[in-house]
């Protein structure tokens, strides 16, 4: 592996500690508390494909006339990543984004979407992201974590977008969530298929393919620029910090849920 990338990695292994670490994990211990999660989640799934598109407009040619890319590594990658995550296969045989997937396994669990919804239509309307995002009665931490990542998209500098797209991420949620449902499965004999579904296919992706090949992606784009590798570390570093409050945030919500049952 590459010594810059395997630095990096070294650098961001306390973040990582504390998002694996997280005393959320602690707090999903029902199909309730993934609801809950999930409908501050999905704003995350949901901008994640933002950040790839931003990623296929800088590394491939989405414009006419049509011009060649010098690295077709790159344009191969950014590609094949955007096939998989904008018209994957459900378990239905389907043709669907994950963003879609994941609105499928919210609906099949009765958890809230009319959040999400509200905010995308606002978008399809011509509305700005980042106004109809302050104007959401959601967690500030919601807020913060869109924000930032279009803060990122907004300096239309590829290395910081890739770096926010490789670096950013979960890995722990669908290993737990998983375990999560099958309990519930057997307790309760209900099935949430669209969301094992969704999740298998999760770790498929990113731990066989697209994991390995974003890191790749981040050496081409950075090369031998000393510079650009110490922004991909910032901006790795920031994108984590706005994961784990999104974690703080969703822990909060779980806590207040809980003491007012109690009172």
């Amino acid at each position: 592996m590459n010594s810059k990338i395997v630095y990096i990695e070294n650098e961001l292994v306390s973040l990582r500690e504390d998002l694996k670490n997280h005393q959320l994990y602690k707090k999903l211990n029902s199909i309730e508390d993934i609801k809950t999660f999930m409908e501050a989640h999905v704003f995350a799934v949901w901008d994640f494909m933002s950040l790839l598109k931003a990623l296929q407009i800088n590394l491939t040619t989405v414009s006419i006339p049509w011009i060649p890319k010098k690295n077709t590594n790159l344009v191969r990658f950014i590609n094949e990543i955007t096939l998989a995550e904008e018209s994957d296969v459900n378990k239905d045989g389907v043709l669907k984004s994950h963003y879609e997937m994941y609105l499928d396994a919210m609906q099949e669990m009765n958890a809230d979407c009319s959040k999400i919804e509200g905010f995308i239509n606002e978008i399809i309307n011509g509305k700005d992201v980042l106004k109809s995002i302050d104007n959401l009665e959601v967690h500030n931490a919601i807020k913060d974590f869109v924000s930032y990542t279009f803060k990122v998209i907004d300096t239309n500098e590829s290395h910081k977008i890739a770096a926010s797209f490789t670096f950013g991420r979960e890995d722990i949620i669908p290993d737990m969530f998983i375990k999560i449902v099958d309990e519930t499965t057997l307790k309760s004999n209900k099935k949430f298929d669209n969301f094992i579904y969704y999740l298998e296919r999760h770790i498929e992706l990113d731990g066989d393919e697209h994991g390995p090949l974003s890191l790749q992606m981040i050496e081409e784009l950075c090369g031998n620029d000393d510079k650009k590798w110490q922004e991909v570390l910032e901006v790795a570093k920031e994108s984590l910090q706005v994961r784990i409050n999104l974690w703080s945030a969703v822990e909060e919500e779980l806590k207040s849920k809980k003491e007012s049952v109690l009172a």
